[in-house]
């Protein structure tokens, strides 16, 4: 059964495993633990058992949110995993009253997106050459919590 929670310090040797499985520039340790002391970091984690298998990381502003990150183990992927922890965040940013959520997307991640959409996220705009490794656009994408 998966579990969403807080990011605390147990869980960011498992974060900075899955950031350099998932992305071509990933986080590091360090930099994960400054998002505990940061008030404006929402980190999630998602737990099998007490097994991480993904998070989403976002910044917090005065209205909104910005996606940093999602990403799941990749023997894990198809659970529902992204969903459940988008789900679990977009109920944290309306606790907080703000009003919307934004992220990037490669234009490439055709299965990310489509989860975006599932979820409410509209297409706003694209940013051109976004991505380096390789390079690529980024679609921007936005939330907005009580449409």
């Amino acid at each position: 059964m998966i579990k969403i929670v807080n990011m605390n310090e147990e869980h960011i040797k498992d974060l900075a495993k899955l950031e350099k499985e998932c992305f071509h520039t990933p986080w590091t340790e360090k930099q994960l633990a400054e998002e505990l002391k940061n008030e404006y970091s929402l980190f999630l984690v998602a737990l099998n058992d007490e097994t991480v298998t993904g998070y989403v990381g976002c910044q917090t502003t005065i209205d909104g949110g910005y996606i940093t990150n999602v990403a799941v183990f990749p023997n894990m992927r198809g659970q529902g995993i992204a969903q459940k922890l988008l789900f679990e965040l977009n109920n944290k940013i309306k606790q907080k009253n703000l009003e919307f959520i934004t992220l990037e997307v490669r234009v490439s991640n055709i299965p990310a997106i489509n989860l975006y959409k599932k979820m409410n996220y509209k297409e706003v705009g694209v940013r051109k050459n976004f991505y380096r490794n390789p390079k690529e656009d980024a679609l921007l994408m936005t939330c907005y919590i009580n449409e």
